[in-house]
């Protein structure tokens, strides 16, 4: 296994750009990941494991035929986007977009611009069932490494995608689910009372929530009763929260 010693080596610098840069990522189909467990869970899934820098020797488990370099644990702090890295960092293949198939639950997030948000609700969707997350608008990169991480190897089997505003509303149109809105306004029904079972339900960010136009394309409003006083919950808390009732529905 080479022993990789220069910040300009090609597969350094590879590595580097997309931990770094979300176009590096979309240009190379790739993104990074860093930890044993996480490698675990991308091989166990059926990712397509790209390259894998070692700080020291290789596990002699992970198959061999995946190309593979060593470095010191400077150059591996050097390349990782976490602090205190423990390793292996490693790539993976962006996968290409399949047939949506039958869709009956989906989480729609608008403007979630906060990747540990956006990790943690990819990571309640998998535990919750949902057959869909669907990132509207200024969403952060599903693939930028805080939002991997955050995931906790939930990127590797949660089904996700991104689309326009429009194409939302066609595509609940074409699945027969009714579009609900996660919004503090007036009329807003109470969650519970809402047939979940079959629908999409769209959360938007903390600071300005879901937008006029999102607003104004839904069937239905909703909200999640909380104690006086209470405005409002972290995008991540109230979207789990409405995903456990959507999969008791």
């Amino acid at each position: 296994m080479e022993l990789l010693t220069s910040r300009k080596n090609p597969h350094i610098r590879r590595f580097r750009e997309l931990g770094a840069e979300r176009s590096a990522r979309r240009r190379q189909g790739e993104f990074l990941c860093d930890g044993r467990k996480m490698l675990e869970e991308a091989l166990q899934s059926g990712a397509q494991v790209t390259g894998i820098l070692w700080a020291g020797e290789a596990d002699p488990s992970v198959d061999p035929s995946i190309p593979a370099w060593r470095v010191d644990g400077e150059m591996l702090r050097y390349v990782s986007p976490l602090e205190n890295s423990p390793g292996p960092v490693f790539s993976v293949r962006i996968p290409q977009p399949g047939e949506e198939g039958k869709i009956r639950r989906a989480l729609v997030l608008e403007n979630v611009q906060d990747p540990g948000n956006v990790g943690t609700v990819l990571r309640s969707a998998a535990a919750f069932g949902m057959d869909l997350v669907i990132l509207v608008g200024e969403c952060a990169d599903p693939y930028n490494p805080k939002t991997v991480r955050a995931t906790m190897g939930a990127v590797f089997r949660q089904r996700f995608c991104e689309m326009s505003l429009p194409t939302l509303r066609e595509r609940c149109t074409e699945w027969g689910l009714p579009l609900y809105a996660a919004a503090l306004c007036e009329g807003a029904r109470d969650i519970r009372t809402l047939p979940l079972g079959r629908c999409a339900v769209a959360v938007g960010n903390e600071g300005r929530g879901l937008s006029r136009e999102l607003l104004e394309k839904s069937d239905e409003k909703l909200i999640i009763p909380m104690a006086p006083r209470s405005e409002s919950l972290n995008a991540a808390v109230a979207a789990s929260v409405i995903m456990w009732e959507m999969s008791r529905g």
